[in-house]
């Protein structure tokens, strides 16, 4: 399976595409910041044509591009219903700092959008997720589970969005974060993966569900069960 992606615009959020071998469709996973050109550049120069986007939370370096990429290939996107409001509008998600920045731009929702449910099963372009929900970074952040066909095996796959970052976690200063829920969400849903789970962050590089049990400094002492009650 082709697992690829590429970091977009002035906040280098990770955009990732993913497609079967041989295939003619994708899913799109956070087009971001001026992540439609080089996506469009790669699709068309791959021979593939996007099915869905999958978006790991509301906020705009994530979902700056998905309204024009729908747009343009007739596609609807998924969110949690808890950060669907900040595709209309971003500045409640992200506080007034971001208004001098967007200055007169206005955004707008993708003509179909689909609510996702924590524990929900997808099937798009030949590729199944599961769903996680995982509150804290945003209350509608999520985590998108999947396989890989490897050399060895199947490999397991977490796009994890602003949720759990290689060597670090999502900030939750900004409206709807909440750093105590995040630590629970991290240690309840996303540590009990295997350890061979590699970790796709909305920035940054990869890593591993392994790895950063092991040294990511803000998860010492997650093992705690009472610490993982979400």
């Amino acid at each position: 399976m082709l697992v690829t992606g590429f970091p977009a615009g002035m906040f280098q959020t990770n955009c990732y595409i993913l497609a079967q071998d041989d295939a003619s469709e994708c899913v799109v996973v956070d087009p971001g910041q001026d992540a439609a050109d080089p996506l469009v550049d790669f699709l068309t120069r791959s021979s593939l044509t996007p099915t869905a986007v999958l978006l790991t939370h509301g906020h705009l370096d994530h979902t700056w591009s998905v309204e024009p990429v729908c747009s343009k290939y007739g596609i609807p996107a998924y969110i949690a219903p808890e950060d669907r409001y900040m595709l209309a509008d971003p500045i409640k998600g992200t506080g007034p700092t971001l208004a001098a920045v967007l200055g007169d731009l206005e955004f707008h929702e993708p003509d179909e959008v689909i609510e996702l449910e924590h524990e929900q099963r997808l099937s798009l372009a030949g590729i199944d997720f599961t769903v996680v929900h995982t509150p804290g970074h945003t209350q509608g952040s999520v985590v998108f589970l999947a396989e890989a066909d490897g050399p060895d095996g199947n490999v397991p796959l977490a796009l994890t969005g602003d949720t759990l970052f290689a060597g670090s976690i999502g900030r939750t200063d900004l409206p709807g974060g909440d750093h105590d829920q995040l630590l629970r969400s991290i240690a309840s849903r996303l540590l009990p993966l295997s350890d061979d789970t590699v970790v796709l962050p909305g920035h940054g590089g990869q890593s591993s569900i392994g790895q950063e049990r092991g040294s990511n400094p803000f998860l010492v002492g997650l093992g705690d069960p009472e610490q993982g009650k979400l």
